[in-house]
């Protein structure tokens, strides 16, 4: 029997840093029935010409992620997509463990991929602690392989999103069926990240966050994820993996506090704007 087509779905903006090495994980896959579509945002900083070293399927599309990666299943084939970002490396095996998974019961519509950060410096180093908890959480993963016609049923990306958007469609999705997990992972390169720019980036991502909170149809799994209590039971929870290198949990917790302070700011403007 011949595989199903999987369509791999990665949109870029200046992503020339990452992207080699994240097309070159997917041609790597050890299930060869794939597709790469790529939808670009006004790059300029070669990632285009990176990406047409390794698919055909190349486009232009803005002005935000959704735009793109909804842009990118009309051009979609594939019985099956995963969607990825542009920094992100995939195990060889992760295509096949998904196709096999989500082929595995007929009520299972998506597959989470476990997700493990990498990067340079203090800050990345405390990313990839906090990042290790989310593993087999239900409320902090989603769904990044699933069938292209329940994306296409559930219309897709919501594009008033720019934070968010991965829960919301994965919740849509889930919606039809259950979610399976695979063994491999994604490996995420957080580059060199500065607290000041993970600040800055929150408050952007904070002014369309109500979008997420007041459509989603969990708001039990919105609370979980959006608690800072929450976050902090989860992380307490785990003393030992917390605290095995103090000065690296305690540089987590801060990095998490400032991330919520400040994300509260930016969506307390946005309405504040709003109304005005």
């Amino acid at each position: 029997m011949n595989s199903k087509l999987v369509s791999i779905v990665v949109p870029t903006k200046n992503s020339a840093r990452t992207l080699d090495n994240c097309l070159s994980s997917l041609s790597k896959q050890t299930y060869k029935n794939i597709e790469i579509i790529l939808v670009d945002n006004h790059s300029t900083d070669g990632t285009k010409e990176i990406a047409r070293h390794y698919t055909p399927h190349v486009y232009t599309k803005g002005p935000e992620r959704s735009y793109q990666r909804n842009y990118a299943m009309t051009k979609a084939r594939g019985e099956y997509v995963c969607i990825i970002d542009s920094d992100m490396n995939l195990e060889p095996d992760v295509i096949k463990q998904c196709v096999e998974q989500i082929k595995s019961a007929k009520d299972i519509v998506g597959v989470i991929i476990p997700e493990e950060s990498f990067g340079t410096g203090f800050w990345a180093q405390c990313k990839k602690l906090e990042r290790s908890f989310y593993v087999g959480i239900p409320y902090m993963e989603a769904a990044r392989f699933f069938y292209r016609k329940d994306f296409n049923e559930i219309g897709g990306y919501d594009v008033k999103m720019v934070s968010g958007e991965d829960w919301d469609l994965s919740q849509r999705i889930e919606a039809k069926g259950k979610f399976t997990h695979t063994k491999a992972y994604i490996h995420h390169d957080e580059g060199k990240i500065s607290l000041l720019r993970t600040i800055q980036k929150k408050l952007y991502y904070a002014k369309c966050f109500a979008s997420y909170t007041s459509n989603s149809n969990d708001q039990k799994k919105v609370s979980q994820q959006t608690s800072i209590f929450g976050r902090y039971k989860l992380f307490f929870s785990h003393p030992k993996k917390l605290f095995r290198n103090p000065i690296l949990g305690l540089g987590m917790l801060f990095m998490k506090t400032c991330e919520f302070g400040f994300g509260g700011i930016g969506y307390l403007l946005a309405r504040r704007t709003k109304r005005g």
